[in-house]
């Protein structure tokens, strides 16, 4: 899996997956007027989305792509390897961190350099996309790390909700997500979110859980505009469910 020839089929074959999708389906949008801060005037921004659907965040790239200066933070493991190589095909270049353990020195280095260089960033106008969920969950609970980031640059926070009708949803820990050519698509948006620079961690946590069931909520609202709304509930019950998340 690590091997660089792998890598590179992988990150190929997922980028011609994403494009495929982008190009064959027919994609709604709703909510744009909201972004027209970050989409008309330039301004930089943080936009969130649920990891498990990155398959088809293409359908999210059609209407981010109307400006320039778009980064992703993208984890430094296997499998985020291949997917920063098919996001960069897409022009969508990563910035590289991770989570880390307590005591785990190496990662947490990681994850300082990544912070650097994602706030350097945005400050500097880009936009940052981020799946706040990631690399390893819990599923659909933003980590505080894209908050950090908000505090320290200023810039707004959009939440980005995408879906499809026709899909395949893998038993995994973010239900990831992958669409059939040739269906219904949908892009939900909602914000802008602004993190007070005073903000401490525990008022953090707490607009964090507020964005996490606010950035649900327009997933649900792009499932129901897609077509995927009864298929697609039924699964985020169980998924809360076996999560020990609320309903």
């Amino acid at each position: 899996m690590r091997r660089p020839s792998v890598q590179a089929v992988l990150g190929w074959t997922l980028w011609l997956h994403l494009a495929l999708v982008r190009r064959t389906t027919r994609w709604r949008h709703e909510g744009l007027e909201r972004m027209a801060p970050a989409l008309v005037t330039g301004q930089p921004a943080i936009a969130l989305f649920w990891h498990g659907r990155i398959p088809l965040c293409l359908g999210l790239a059609q209407v981010w792509w109307r400006r320039q200066g778009l980064r992703c933070m993208v984890s430094p493991s296997g499998d985020g390897e291949f997917i920063a190589r098919a996001l960069a095909r897409a022009r969508f270049p990563a910035i590289r961190t991770s989570s880390a353990r307590k005591g785990d020195a190496a990662k947490a280095r990681v994850i300082v350099a990544a912070f650097r260089e994602a706030v350097a960033w945005v400050k500097a106008g880009g936009v940052l996309v981020v799946t706040p969920d990631g690399p390893r969950g819990p599923g659909e609970v933003i980590a505080l790390g894209s908050l950090q980031i908000a505090r320290r640059t200023g810039a707004p926070i959009y939440l980005m909700g995408v879906s499809a009708a026709h899909a395949i949803t893998l038993d995994t820990w973010d239900r990831l997500t992958f669409a059939w050519p040739f269906g219904r698509g949908a892009t939900v948006w909602d914000g802008p979110f602004h993190v007070p620079a005073e903000a401490d961690d525990a008022a953090l946590r707490t607009l964090a859980e507020e964005l996490s069931r606010r950035l649900s909520a327009v997933t649900r609202r792009a499932d129901l505009l897609a077509g995927a709304g009864r298929a697609r509930e039924a699964e985020a019950q169980d998924f809360r469910g076996r999560e020990g998340l609320p309903g």
